[in-house]
């Protein structure tokens, strides 16, 4: 009998460890959000966003829109650029607006949206009125983030709106007129090889020939515009960060990476041929940083 009430005891004991192992598994698993695919009609066209809800979220959560890259889409660019696990660990939504293909930023660029002048800032700004009515969202910490064209758009959407309290663009410019806009925090990250949106504004490589204002002018102007003292510069390897501090609060940094051509810093390789990623640093930690920081005044 002895033999079996120990038997016994050690059996709970197992079933016991396996039930707390299952349920560490199943709260990793919850840690996890989840991303669901949604569609809207802006001035008659069907467009749709990939929406990543962390498994936790605050009452009034910030909300960070990723921009894909001329050639890219919603689905690419949440699986190439680490926005959804800092948004688990952080607890922020991602909305991924779906081009497809290319963004309409001013100028003609790009691609058949630039062509055919589709309203790109309308359907953000009606996609992040659809995210509102699911989620709750903190009007003071909604920001928009993007590469290469994506990062066109963020700069349009900061020239064309009052929504956002700050963008963050890598490897990219300013296109089109920006005439009194807002003011907003602003956080660049350029690789000074970048040979498809080149840093000093020169006609860059790539299927749309870039050939924007250079990207010190692109932040002079920002710096301008919200008011800011001049800026301290530190270098760290190939990495030199100079941020401004701004009025009310605001900021405008702009970070160059030796090296670095055009490319997600501590992203993923988006499609053959394309430049490798920096590793230098993880641009989305660096911009949700930044963007965690800066909410609106």
């Amino acid at each position: 009998m002895r033999r079996i009430r120990t038997s016994v005891a050690v059996l709970l004991a197992v079933l016991a460890t396996a039930y707390a192992a299952g349920s560490g598994v199943a709260a990793n698993a919850a840690a996890s959000g989840r991303t669901t695919v949604h569609t809207i009609t802006v001035d008659g066209r069907e467009r749709s966003y990939r929406l990543h809800r962390p498994a936790s979220l605050p009452a009034k959560a910030p909300l960070v829109v990723m921009a894909h890259g001329g050639f890219g889409s919603a689905r690419q660019a949440e699986r190439s650029y680490g926005w959804d696990a800092e948004a688990d660990r952080r607890h922020f939504a991602v909305a991924y607006p779906d081009g497809p293909m290319a963004w309409n930023v001013g100028d003609g660029c790009c691609g058949r949206p630039g062509r055919e002048q589709v309203d790109d800032v309308a359907f953000v700004t009606r996609m992040i009125a659809d995210v509102g009515r699911r989620l709750g969202i903190d009007p003071r910490r909604v920001y928009a983030a993007g590469i290469s064209n994506g990062g066109m758009l963020a700069y349009r959407l900061a020239c064309d709106t009052r929504i956002f309290a700050a963008i963050g663009a890598v490897a990219t410019t300013r296109l089109g007129d920006c005439p009194g806009p807002a003011p907003l925090s602003v956080i660049h990250i350029h690789g000074l090889a970048d040979e498809t949106v080149r840093f000093d504004g020169a006609p860059g490589t790539g299927a749309a020939e870039i050939d924007g204002p250079p990207v010190s002018e692109v932040i002079a102007g920002w710096r301008a515009v919200d008011h800011c003292g001049r800026p301290t510069v530190t270098t760290s390897g190939p990495v030199t960060t100079r941020p401004a501090r701004c009025a009310r609060g605001r900021a405008v940094t702009l970070i160059t990476i030796e090296g670095a051509g055009h490319q997600w810093p501590g992203g993923e390789v988006v499609r053959e041929r394309a430049d490798p990623p920096s590793r230098a640093l993880d641009a989305t930690a660096v911009i949700w940083e930044f963007f965690a920081a800066h909410a609106k005044p």
